[in-house]
Order: structure tokens, then C-alpha cells, then sequence
């Protein structure tokens, strides 16, 4: 699969790419794996959508972040009306946390936003992944009211980019 574009950083690279490319299937199936394992039940078919085709251009974004050349995590952004814009299945793989990917990965999410046009992003997390949470809100993102009926989600956020 091509590469749409990219940016490196000190071997750090993020990638547009497709959900459902090679790295994109990988890390979304290890993403759902653990999801499923944090909430002890989990059916992906009555969270919110994020289609392959919602996290693609000229609607979304599919991110891939390498390590040395090596996937590890991913994110989506899809639109939700003109102007606002989602972030979907960010996700780091256990050995590459703690090393601040998941915040280039976001910093990266909202970039992306920006170039769709968006003015605000919204996002939202489970209960259970209170480490989620803390990112979000040391990036600027507020706790709103639910804007989706996701049967997982206790928390929702929003940032004005």
C-alpha cells in the first residue's frame, strides 16, 4: 500500500494511511482485543461507527504511527457534520506506551482535522481507560455532554482547534 504522506520525527513517523491497509487491520484488531479485555464484553457492531470508509479522504483520516519502522498505534478521524470532526480507535500498542506516542499520535488526529476543515473535535472513551482520559484532558479537550448513544463511552470530550 502507498503512503498518502507522512511526517518523521527522531524515528518516529506517522503515516496517512487506510484502516483497512496491512498495519491499519493489524493494530484495529489488537485494538479491539484490547478494548474487549478492559471491559470484560465488548461488541464492536453497537459502539459508534467508524467505517474504513469514514476514516478515509476527503471525509476522514486513517493514521499509522512507526517506530523505527515498526507500527505502533493508530487513529481515525471522521466527520460528523460540517466543521466538527471525531476521533475514532486511537490506540498505542502496550510496549510502545509511556513514551509519548499517544500524544504525537493526537497532535497528529487534530492536524488532520484541521486539514478537513474541521473546527472542533470531539471524541469519547470508556470508563475503564482512565489513562485515555488523562491525555485527553492534558491536551485541552472538555468534558461535554454525550453527543453519541455508544453503550461503552462514560466520558465525552470536545477541543476547539
Amino acid at each position: 500500500m502507498a503512503r498518502e504522506d507522512s511526517s518523521v520525527s527522531h524515528g518516529i513517523e506517522i503515516r496517512h494511511e487506510r484502516a483497512d491497509g496491512a498495519a491499519g487491520r493489524v493494530l484495529l484488531a489488537e485494538y479491539f482485543t484490547d478494548v474487549e479485555r478492559r471491559l470484560g464484553e465488548f461488541d464492536a457492531s453497537r459502539t459508534a461507527p467508524a467505517s474504513t470508509q469514514e476514516m478515509a479522504r476527503p471525509r476522514g483520516a486513517f493514521l499509522v504511527l512507526y517506530a523505527d519502522g515498526r507500527p505502533l498505534g493508530c487513529g481515525g478521524v471522521k466527520t460528523l457534520e460540517p466543521g466538527v470532526g471525531e476521533i475514532k480507535r486511537i490506540w498505542i500498542v502496550p510496549a510502545g506506551r509511556r513514551r509519548g506516542h499517544a500524544r504525537r499520535l493526537l497532535a497528529a488526529l487534530e492536524d488532520a482535522a484541521r486539514g478537513l476543515g474541521h473546527r472542533i473535535i470531539r471524541l469519547d472513551t470508556a470508563a475503564a481507560m482512565p489513562e485515555a482520559q488523562a491525555l485527553y484532558a492534558s491536551s485541552g479537550y472538555r468534558e461535554i455532554p454525550a453527543y453519541n448513544d455508544n453503550p461503552y463511552a462514560a466520558r465525552w470530550y470536545e477541543k476547539r482547534l
